[in-house]
């Protein structure tokens, strides 16, 4: 190869796992031809994970790979059904994107690099198949503020520009067209077994299964009760996906079963938002009339999700398995949430009737305050000092808070406080309440400068403050 020629994401060593699955689960695709290819975003943290030195990789190198698409071949665009806003739809599918390939990561996991705007499939029913730019800056932004969360999110590797115009009708229109990389674990999707189901094969449903279990719960392979054992697994990761996504005050909008991954891995965001006060019917897609995907809901779909699941596991799992394996599900969600509620309160060792406490009157001060979700854990981590300890009236006492059980809440609290090393509490809280919230308008007051003067700098300086929990 030329230096001209060379580009390090065309020499990775990618997997063919999904090709070895067959064509009864995938299409071959072609990608779009775009008339432009500008780089706007490239994750030089997730090189790390590909083996790629950041300063060898070049923006022409992302141009070429993931917007020209030169390299791998096949694209795979995966099939699949889901349960949306609760009923049932046989025609889904990737409809604006493909799996460009797959990599073993240097920390031994396979990974996915899956596009999203990459053109027209066979299941775009009549859609463009392209992604606007405002909706591939929200998913930025989205995955980078979820994983400094530590919520369990696929990211984006690369968001190139196209140069084409697009109309929709939740933007003003024309608007611009982007073409974007995910970087996940899986695509694979609970739909994709539904679908399975629907045209009734058990035996594809078997080899999903095995091909999970070799993939990606690689401790079941060889166990006699390996595919109860996996669906007891994915129970105890989406409620703890459901935990995380609540504690972090996001509402993801979609969660139909086609966007819930087999890995447990939180992706796909569309008209998602973090919620401005704790309000439990704050709805985020303005589809959703009847608030079936509300913030407080989330759990409860999900449970829904995997109960939905049952019905194509159990052409293999006998019933009673699977519902062995969905019962742990809400007292992993109960415990996890409490623990990472507690956790941006800047507690690791509490009781269980204290932690409750400390969180049930927590939760009724964020309710009957409506002060900001993140404002009050913010402002927590900000105004910390070891006074609390034995001043109670001190705790907050700058807080913009004027209802709500504040007295009761810093009583209890400083309680709680006593039990421990206060050195301590300082630093977790600052670790887990990072001060810039992705509010809608924040996200708004970057994307405003890309629209009309195409000024990138806000964009760049919100995902610097993210990166360093600013």
């Amino acid at each position: 190869m030329t230096a001209k020629e060379y580009n390090p994401f065309l020499s990775l060593d990618y997997q063919t796992a999904l090709e070895s699955l067959g064509e009864d689960y995938f299409d071959v695709v072609d990608a779009a031809v775009f008339p432009q290819k500008i780089l706007r975003f490239r994750n030089d943290q997730l090189l790390q994970i590909l083996g790629l030195p950041a300063e060898k990789v070049s923006d022409r190198h992302f141009t070429e790979a993931f917007g020209e698409f030169q390299g791998v071949r096949p694209f795979l665009a995966l099939r699949y059904h889901g349960y949306q806003l609760g009923h049932y739809n046989p025609y889904l599918g990737d409809g604006r994107g493909f799996i460009y390939g797959q990599i073993r990561g240097g920390d031994g996991r396979l990974y996915d690099l899956g596009t999203k705007g990459s053109g027209t499939t066979p299941y775009s029913r009549n859609a463009d198949g392209r992604l606007t730019l405002k909706g591939g800056v929200r998913e930025v932004l989205a995955g980078e503020a979820l994983f400094q969360l530590g919520v369990n999110t696929s990211r984006c590797l690369s968001l190139v520009e196209t140069g084409e115009s697009l109309w929709r009708g939740d933007e003003p229109s024309p608007t611009r067209a982007a073409v974007m990389v995910r970087f996940s674990h899986s695509h694979l999707r609970f739909g994709t077994f539904e679908r399975l189901h629907y045209l009734q094969r058990p035996d594809l449903i078997e080899r999903l299964l095995d091909h999970l279990i070799y993939y990606y719960y690689p401790e079941l392979i060889g166990l006699e009760d390996a595919y109860p054992r996996f669906y007891a697994q994915l129970v105890t990761k989406v409620a703890t996906l459901a935990a995380q996504w609540m504690a972090a005050g996001f509402c993801h909008g979609v969660l139909n079963t086609d966007n819930m991954s087999l890995t447990g891995e939180s992706f796909d965001y569309g008209p998602y938002a973090f919620i401005p006060t704790y309000n439990p019917r704050f709805t985020a897609a303005y589809f959703d009339y009847g608030s079936l995907y509300s913030y407080g809901n989330q759990p409860r779909i999900c449970y829904f999700n995997l109960e939905k699941l049952q019905i194509p596991l159990s052409m293999v799992i006998p019933i009673s398995d699977l519902e062995r394996g969905l019962a742990e599900f809400d007292e992993c969600y109960e415990n996890t949430y409490r623990q990472l509620m507690l956790q941006k309160l800047g507690f690791t060792q509490l009781s269980t009737a204290e932690g409750s406490e400390l969180l049930a009157q927590t939760i009724q001060l964020l309710q009957e305050s409506q002060i900001g979700y993140h404002q009050f854990f913010a402002e927590l981590a900000q105004q910390f000092n070891y006074a609390w300890r034995s001043h109670p009236e001190t705790i907050l006492e700058n807080s913009t808070i004027t209802a709500g059980n504040l007295a009761i809440w810093r009583n209890i609290y400083q309680r709680c406080l006593q039990q421990l090393e206060i050195e301590t509490i300082g630093d977790r809280l600052s670790t887990a309440n990072p001060q810039t919230a992705l509010l809608r308008p924040v996200i708004e007051s970057v994307w405003d400068p890309i629209a009309q003067q195409d000024d990138w700098e806000p964009f760049y300086a919100l995902l610097l403050r993210i990166s360093q929990k600013q």
